[in-house]
């Protein structure tokens, strides 16, 4: 197809009109791009109304009649020479995209356009499809998963910004199917030994988990993992499930399913602060199964994840080990009068580490409170304040249009080094999530801040959680290694990482 394009000053604009490319594929393109020496921006992503205003903010303008079926390829530099060369490259990597999509063996007049005819292919090359995944933007997201759900599969949404009522709709039609829909907003799953979205790489074996969070199911698979101890399944139904409106509908038909899974001996339930009477329901559900149940519902259960690994553990039989953690030879003094500064890319990780820091701390202004509406556990627009703070940066609100901080962690590694310049920042207590779909390298960011502040010779004292196994592709240990050598304390279990923080903190 021919491109429409369009110079506009320093942005130049091409559209590739009916090209449909998947947005997380995307997002790692835009990166790429945007890497590039000279590049100011780049954009490449498709026609949403969300993505023209990026554009329009890069000071570029596609042409009209551009839609949410058209591809969007916008590059900002002052030479002509380097927008030429920064295009060529995003075509380049969206060729690389397309031949990657076309290598499972179909040709291109039986490729498959709809989840519906896809699964219809793998019944008929023998190995019927179980599983879908759908990754679109948010508002499209309902269409696909009904034409998975249509076509007998079970579907992981790992959309978000999914409206709530198409929601309520799909996990409805679920249930008459007799289906489960993992999400919208699922960031992790393993089913049947594959992970799927962000999952790290962990063993098989007895606990079955449902994770009404992503990063809460990874902490809790990394423990586990830690301790020698896998996983059967692992079945996200997306952080709104528990949630006053949805009423944990996957919740209750993933405890069936990992009840009815004779290789599950034990079941772990994992959620971000649920609705209360939608957590009393279903912990009266738990109870009934015949599958012993462990709810850790933070807020509600009293217990943090590691105390719930322990538990597992105890159940099976296994003494739970000193969870691993990496000290720096010289750690920085506490700076006396500071305030604790959280700036978390797991949401889960970041409401357990409020949970346990506000009873000793009092109130911690985030972007997402703890106490909603409460103008004292609220951040501003701004995500700034004087006192005590907790910014998760992949909150549906600030990954709308960009990758997740745990795909791209450039704008919390920029908040990172401003937390470290300012004198009201007593300790940075902050998370580094590894596994598969995560950033090849997501210590470097953090660690390179800390090597600067330490070079200015002014640093606060840093606490590192970090999420991952001994077989993740970023190497866990070898990240560990780095956030300490920069001078960060480092911790594999996010409780104790959030208790070291306060402590830090009483100690200044």
């Amino acid at each position: 197809m021919t491109p429409d394009t369009t110079d506009t000053g320093t942005v130049t604009v091409r559209v590739l009109r009916g090209a449909y490319r998947d947005s997380v594929a995307l997002m790692r393109v835009s990166r790429t791009v945007a890497a590039l020496d000279g590049v100011r921006s780049a954009l490449v992503a498709m026609a949403t109304e969300l993505n023209l205003e990026l554009l329009a903010d890069m000071g570029g303008a596609a042409p009209d009649g551009v839609g949410p079926n058209d591809l969007l390829v916008a590059v900002c530099a002052e030479a002509a020479e380097v927008r030429a060369s920064a295009l060529r490259r995003a075509d380049d990597e969206l060729a690389a995209m397309a031949a990657g999509a076309a290598s499972g063996g179909s040709t291109g007049e039986d490729r498959p356009r709809t989840v519906r005819t896809a699964a219809g292919h793998t019944a008929r090359g023998g190995r019927p499809a179980t599983v879908a995944l759908v990754a679109v933007p948010g508002p499209y997201a309902a269409a696909e998963a009904f034409d998975a759900l249509e076509a007998g599969l079970d579907v992981l949404v790992f959309s978000d910004n999914v409206p709530v009522e198409h929601e309520i709709a799909l996990k409805d039609a679920a249930a008459r199917l007799g289906r489960l829909v993992m999400g919208p907003d699922c960031g992790t799953a393993v089913v049947g030994g594959a992970g799927l979205g962000f999952a790290n790489a962990v063993r098989p074996g007895p606990v079955g988990v449902v994770a009404a969070s992503g990063t809460g199911a990874q902490q809790l698979m990394c423990l586990l993992d830690a301790a020698g101890v896998g996983i059967s399944h692992c079945l996200g139904v997306g952080g709104r499930d528990l949630s006053a409106a949805v009423a944990g509908r996957s919740t209750r038909q993933a405890l069936r399913m990992l009840d009815a899974d004779p290789a599950t001996e034990r079941i772990v339930l994992v959620s971000k602060p649920p609705a209360p009477e939608v957590a009393a329901a279903i912990e009266a559900e738990c109870a009934a199964l015949a599958t012993p149940v462990h709810p850790v519902l933070l807020g509600a259960s009293g217990r943090d994840i590691g105390a719930a690994a322990a538990e597992v553990l105890a159940a099976l039989g296994r003494p739970a080990p000193d969870w691993p953690r990496w000290s720096p030879e010289r750690p920085p003094a506490p700076r006396p009068g500071g305030a604790l500064r959280g700036l978390f890319c797991g949401g889960t990780l970041a409401d357990e580490a409020m949970l346990l820091a506000s009873a000793s701390l009092g109130p911690i202004a985030s972007n997402i409170p703890l106490r909603p509406g409460d103008p004292a556990w609220t951040l501003p627009a701004d995500l700034r304040t004087d006192g005590h703070l907790v910014v998760d940066f992949g909150d549906d609100t600030l990954t709308a249009g960009r990758p997740h901080p745990m795909i791209d962690p450039a704008v919390r590694d920029e908040r990172v080094a401003a937390e470290l310049a300012d004198p009201r920042c007593g300790v940075l207590l902050l998370d580094v999530v590894c596994g598969h779909g995560a950033h090849p390298d997501p210590a470097a960011g953090v660690a390179a801040a800390l090597h600067a502040a330490h070079a200015a010779g002014y640093a606060p004292p840093v606490v590192v959680s970090l999420c991952g196994t001994a077989d993740d592709p970023q190497g866990t240990a070898r990240q560990a290694e780095a956030l300490a050598s920069a001078g960060a304390e480092v911790f594999l279990c996010n409780a104790e990482a959030a208790r070291r923080a306060v402590e830090l903190l009483g100690s200044g």
